[in-house]
């Protein structure tokens, strides 16, 4: 019987990599498929992996109904017995429901995969519905790191390295400048928006990778250890230049 599944996780766990994965494994044993995606970061009618890895696809936008694109494939004599559906989480609910109801009326697979929450923890509209809906939630067992080594649970946005957690649900971004917003960043340029992994301690203290190396530059040494929300400058919530005492 088909079913629809949403494979979730952090970014940076491979829910591209599965998605491309899985699609060559049903069309290696015969089955027709079409994938679909929205927003990748490779740009329309693409699904790309940070692996290097990518293919085309059909872009969704406001307007794309599975049911219709489903059944105008069908019409016209291609098999359709599966559907690929990258960065669900950009979908609207009345498209997941739609996937839904591929599944339950004409026996097609539907394979979503997504982010289940943005940079302030709340669920996407999309991944809430699928959440709903879907016969089997799957968290991908690949671990995202946060810059402390631990396994990294939230999706965090900076501006210029600091994190924020107000602002558009839907903004692009680039993963790789969170790291180093100072190597792109120039004074009277734009600030340049990032993406990182991390652990729930350090999204709770707001605590980026940027602000680790701004701790990290004063190169003290103390007696005990400290946190880097602590210290100024890094975007966190203690008082400035004070560093506080805490267990690791």
């Amino acid at each position: 019987m088909a079913e629809l599944v949403f494979f979730s996780g952090t970014m940076d766990c491979g829910k591209s990599t599965l998605a491309l994965q899985m699609d060559h494994n049903h069309r290696a044993r015969g089955r027709g498929g079409v994938r679909f995606s929205r927003n990748d970061r490779a740009g329309k009618s693409r699904i790309s992996s940070r692996l290097g890895l990518q293919t085309d696809a059909v872009e969704v936008g406001d307007g794309t109904d599975f049911w219709e694109e489903v059944m105008r494939r069908r019409t016209q004599g291609q098999r359709v017995d599966y559907l690929i559906c990258d960065e669900a989480q950009f979908y609207s609910p009345e498209q997941v429901e739609q996937l839904a109801k591929v599944v339950d009326e004409i026996d097609v697979d539907v394979f979503a995969f997504g982010i289940t929450a943005d940079f302030r923890t709340r669920l996407f509209p999309g991944s809430q519905r699928l959440i709903e809906l879907a016969d089997r939630v799957q968290v991908l067992q690949v671990e995202a790191l946060c810059w402390c080594g631990r396994r990294a649970t939230h999706n965090a946005r900076t501006v210029d390295g600091v994190m924020v957690t107000e602002g558009a649900q839907v903004v692009v971004g680039d993963v790789d400048m969170a790291m180093d917003p100072a190597a792109t960043v120039e004074s009277g340029h734009i600030p340049v928006v990032g993406y990182e992994t991390l652990c729930r301690r350090h999204f709770m203290r707001r605590v980026t990778a940027h602000g680790a190396n701004l701790m990290a530059e004063q190169d003290q040494l103390l007696p005990f250890e400290v946190d880097a929300c602590l210290w100024h400058g890094t975007g966190g919530t203690g008082a400035a230049g004070a560093p506080g005492r805490t267990a690791i």
